[in-house]
């Protein structure tokens, strides 16, 4: 067949290889190689990391050593900036040093918490803060404070256990001694629940189990049974055993919401536990700051954020110090409005341990949670779990 051959042109170079050779067959690249970790290493990340990024039992460490850190640096600044320029003298019964105070715990908790929210990459404002309604609830827990430690007080008066005396203060100073205490309990409600009700129990209900929770609150008790300069640490004992078997059954039950009532459990043990390094308390002072803790950590779980437990707080703290002038867990202050004194049987006047130590502030509190619940446990049932966890129960 000649090369001008008709038949032969029609023949595509394509075709022409089809059927003169065999493509050749492509070669897949080598693998790389897959670096494997040492034991070591792998060991610390499971100690480090758990599915949802770092352990939360870390991480409220890191927040506590950093709330420590910020407070002592602040603090060391305040006393220089006070004392040389000032010359100021902290006298821990007035108004100005509780805002001194106060203030520097307040700052000191949310530079840590400021430092936190970086390294989990998110806002300040979503450790418990950022709920519906925030001014709302505020108020309304200010109304709710007042109202709750009046109704307290006045029970003891009809009972015989506390002396209403005279009007200590007149004039401009019922305003400037009100409107001082005020900002200073202001102050005390931010700081302590922004480290109970806000951080803590925000991250903890990420992370926690039953296991982890008790062994956490076994240690506050042994704490408080080994110090010899605590007060009424049977409050922590009664707190922590009145814990255990609902946060049991619902670990058993694997129920979503069992991360937040530990959590809660934890929070309000430890709450109850720090109130007994102060003076003049008592095993039901200390049950009280317990049990009340934990009503706060309910309003977060019903109002969504934790302003209506910061309202509450400041208002029961400022009518307890200012209004009635109580002693409060053993603090009696300078500057209020009036004078009562606790007389009887020290169980139901409380003492020098003041309102919060009477048998009657348990009724008070269990009331407090039955209004929480009517007021607010229409919007959101108890044991609904928050988006969270959810997340976590996925």
């Amino acid at each position: 067949m000649t090369p001008e051959d008709p038949i032969q042109e029609q023949i595509s170079p394509l075709e022409s290889t089809a059927i003169g050779s065999v493509p050749p067959t492509p070669v897949a690249p080598a693998p790389r190689p897959v670096a494997i970790e040492p034991a070591e290493t792998r060991f610390l990340k499971s100690i480090l990391f758990g599915p949802t990024g770092v352990r939360v039992g870390w991480l409220v460490g890191l927040f506590i050593l950093l709330t420590f850190v910020f407070a002592g640096i602040l603090g060391a600044i305040l006393q220089l900036v006070l004392h040389n320029v000032f010359h100021f003298k902290i006298d821990k019964d007035t108004a100005q040093s509780f805002i001194v105070f106060e203030s520097l715990q307040a700052f000191s908790l949310l530079g840590a918490a400021f430092v936190c929210a970086l390294i989990e990459r998110r806002h300040v404002m979503d450790y418990n803060l950022s709920g519906p309604s925030r001014v709302r609830h505020f108020f309304t827990g200010i109304l709710g404070g007042f109202v709750a430690l009046s109704a307290l007080v006045g029970a003891l008066y009809a009972g015989g256990w506390l002396h209403v005396g005279a009007i200590s203060l007149s004039g401009l100073a019922i305003f400037q001694f009100g409107a001082l205490w005020g900002i200073a309990f202001l102050g005390t409600g931010l700081s302590e629940e922004g480290m109970s009700r806000c951080y803590m129990l925000y991250t903890l209900t990420r992370g926690i189990n039953f296991w982890w929770a008790l062994g956490t609150v076994s240690t506050f008790c042994a704490l408080a049974f080994v110090n010899s300069k605590g007060n009424g640490s049977g409050g922590v004992y009664l707190m922590a055993a009145l814990g255990v078997l609902p946060c049991l059954l619902l670990h058993l039950k694997k129920s979503s919401a069992a991360g937040f009532w530990q959590a809660s459990w934890l929070t309000s043990t430890l709450f109850g536990y720090i109130h007994t390094f102060n003076d003049g308390e008592t095993w039901i002072g200390i049950f009280s700051a317990a049990a009340i803790g934990f009503v706060f950590c309910v309003s977060v779980r019903l109002t969504g954020s934790a302003w209506w437990a910061i309202g509450f707080h400041a208002a029961w703290d400022w009518a307890q110090t200012f209004f009635f002038g109580t002693a409060d867990s053993g603090f009696a202050p300078k500057g209020h409005y009036l004078t009562t004194t606790p007389t009887g049987a020290v169980l139901w006047s409380g003492g020098s341990d003041g309102p919060e130590g009477s048998l009657l502030v348990i009724p008070t509190v269990l009331l407090v949670l039955l209004a929480l619940i009517i007021v607010y446990g229409r919007r959101r049932t108890l044991l609904q779990p928050s988006p969270d966890e959810r997340q976590i129960a996925a």
